[in-house]
């Protein structure tokens, strides 16, 4: 199990979407520089959990802290949260009368007090590292839907966060361009970046987490390496979860 601090912590979280109970009792530790894979069948919370983490939706009870402080609830301190925890979502959600390199300097000099000469170097390094330094004049609509999740994978890092959420980052995208983004999320991992991704992409899962945790009906049913996971899963429902998306 590592070693490093535990950065992201929920302790009996639970939700509520009215009568639908979505997170049940969820106990959670992200370490420092970990990736956990969230996996589990369409329904079972995962998405909801991602979003309870950086307060999009509120929780019904239960406790999440970031580097040991709970979650604020409103106002200056929760935008100083979220520029703590970057987010990728599924539909991209960059700003589509914006550049791409205004997209990305938009945060750090509004909410991040950068300056924008700052802004603009930093976001020149970022388009580089996910491999569109060429692409810093363009707008999103000129970009394919792979370019479009890379974008929004350097906006997120363009405020430095401690952590990244991913939100079923290739969900949207034609086949052909899932391993262009996949590869940029794996690279980060490499890198030490802490990630909690949300995924249906199997073999991502098994090659880059270093935990699985498993839902089903919005409790972790299992938590384990991805050998252990993928090879010898405890329970019928994960046994049942692998057999359908892995047979295809």
């Amino acid at each position: 199990m590592p070693t490093a601090p535990v950065l992201i912590r929920l302790e009996k979280v639970n939700k509520h979407f009215g009568s639908n109970h979505v997170l049940r009792d969820v106990d959670l530790e992200v370490h420092t520089g970990e990736t956990i894979v969230l996996l589990g069948a369409s329904g079972s919370g995962k998405s909801t959990l991602c979003r309870c983490v950086n307060r999009l939706e509120t929780i019904d009870s239960g406790r999440i802290t970031l580097a040991g402080e709970p979650l604020p609830e409103e106002g200056r301190k929760l935008a100083r949260l979220r520029a703590r925890m970057g987010m990728v979502f599924q539909s991209f959600n960059l700003f589509s009368h914006l550049s791409v390199r205004d997209n990305l300097t938009l945060a750090p000099v509004r909410v991040g007090g950068r300056s924008r000469t700052e802004a603009a170097e930093r976001a020149g390094e970022l388009l580089a590292r996910v491999g569109l330094a060429d692409k810093a004049d363009a707008y999103p609509a000129q970009l394919s839907g792979g370019q479009q999740q890379r974008v929004a994978i350097a906006r997120a890092l363009a405020m430095d966060p401690e952590v990244l959420l991913f939100d079923e980052p290739t969900s949207a995208l034609d086949p052909e361009m899932v391993g262009e983004v996949l590869d940029v999320m794996a690279a980060l991992a490499a890198d030490g970046m802490t990630m909690l991704v949300v995924t249906h992409e199997m073999g991502f899962a098994r090659r880059v987490a270093d935990r699985v945790v498993f839902l089903d009906s919005g409790r972790i049913t299992e938590t384990a390496t991805p050998d252990r996971f993928f090879d010898a899963p405890r329970t019928d429902r994960a046994r049942d979860f692998l057999s359908k998306v892995l047979s295809h």
